[in-house]
């Protein structure tokens, strides 16, 4: 009885760790192929990394089902349930890293190469270097390898530092003229979108310390912060927000922002990041309902009074906040004739954005 118990366990542990690799090398194609699709100005292949990440988003589904049957199923302990647990971790980290390849093939879509002269050298390296730790970070998870885990980790700080230089060496020529100014969003997006990444392989590598060791390294001390920022319609307000925050770089705090009845983006919205070096990402609106997760959302900020719906009903250990902001694109006319509203809730959202995110930190 103990052996056919034990084959059981070992065949779904098998069957996790196969569906983790598979879910991995459609992660590290898209990157690869939104590498190429980049360096080479193919917009078809970035059209078909697009398409593409739908069969990650259902390999994510699958994953999650299998650990959770494997949860009920078998009723782990010690090593095994952390096994459980990391993979549960591991897949969505992994999920986010195909949304990356996703951000970057839209992203190359925005390009006019023929006004782009460009050295892709600092991409493909911080590329490479990129899709090297996620390929490892999982195959130490797969092998239960700790120090293949700690040695991958030690990576990221290089991968940081390319893309802080991309990032000036794309500042710099696009104030010498060198550089189309509507190019240098797109191509600084590029490069955190990679970064990003790495940040998820690393993430993936704290799982397999804690897996293996029970020794929990990622985020010490502290778990990851989910901020939503809702508005009426997701064409202005809570967009500004999600960028503005996700410019901040902060890796304990992950953003979103949906609204209660989308419509379009603002047109004079994104012309308007553009001059700030932020972007939209590429992403296109959507409503509360289609947030994954909302009831997870640790902070909830509405921007105007009818988003309040999104807030959970009591007891709940969500903190909501509104703010009050006057939402710019309800104001006719061009980005210039409305320019000074669109500053104004710039600022606001700014100030209030890097407060927040401080004392959630500083917490």
């Amino acid at each position: 009885m103990g052996t056919h118990l034990e084959a059981s366990l070992q065949r779904d542990i098998a069957l996790i760790r196969g569906k983790i690799l598979e879910m991995s090398g459609r992660c590290e194609s898209a990157l690869r192929e939104v590498l190429d699709a980049f360096v080479e100005g193919r917009r078809q292949l970035a059209y078909l990394v697009i398409l593409r990440d739908q069969h990650i988003d259902e390999l994510e589904r699958e994953v999650d089902r299998l650990c959770l049957e494997f949860l009920v199923r078998q009723q782990p302990v010690a090593q095994h349930l952390r096994m459980a647990y990391s993979a549960l971790k591991i897949n969505g980290e992994l999920e986010r890293v195909g949304d990356y390849a996703e951000s970057i093939a839209r992203q190359v879509l925005k390009l006019n190469y023929g006004d782009l002269h460009l050295s892709f050298e600092p991409f493909q390296e911080e590329a490479d270097l990129s899709i090297r730790m996620v390929h490892d970070a999982v195959r130490a998870f797969t092998e239960a390898n700790v120090e293949l885990a700690r040695s991958t980790m030690a990576v990221e700080e290089r991968i940081d530092q390319l893309r802080r230089q991309i990032d000036g060496n794309l500042v710099r020529q696009s104030q010498e003229g060198r550089l189309p100014v509507e190019a240098l969003t797109p191509l600084m997006t590029i490069s955190r979108r990679y970064e990003r990444a790495s940040d998820q392989a690393k993430n993936i590598c704290g799982h397999v310390i804690y897996m293996c060791t029970g020794e929990y390294t990622r985020h010490q001390g502290a778990e990851v912060f989910r901020l939503l920022f809702v508005d009426g319609r997701h064409d202005c307000l809570s967009r500004m927000a999600e960028a503005i925050a996700e410019s901040l770089d902060l890796d304990r705090l992950v953003f979103g922002s949906a609204g209660v009845t989308p419509g379009e983006v603002d047109p004079r919205l994104e012309p308007f990041l553009a001059e700030k070096g932020l972007s939209l990402g590429g992403r296109g609106t959507r409503s509360i309902e289609q947030v994954p997760n909302l009831e997870h959302q640790q902070v909830i900020v509405a921007l105007d009074e009818p988003a309040k719906v999104a807030f959970p009903g009591r007891p709940t250990k969500t903190a909501t906040f509104l703010w009050s902001v006057p939402d710019p694109s309800r104001l006719s006319g061009t980005l210039d004739q409305t320019r000074s509203a669109y500053e104004d809730a710039f600022q606001f959202l700014s100030t209030h954005i890097k407060d927040l995110a401080a004392a959630i930190l500083g917490g």
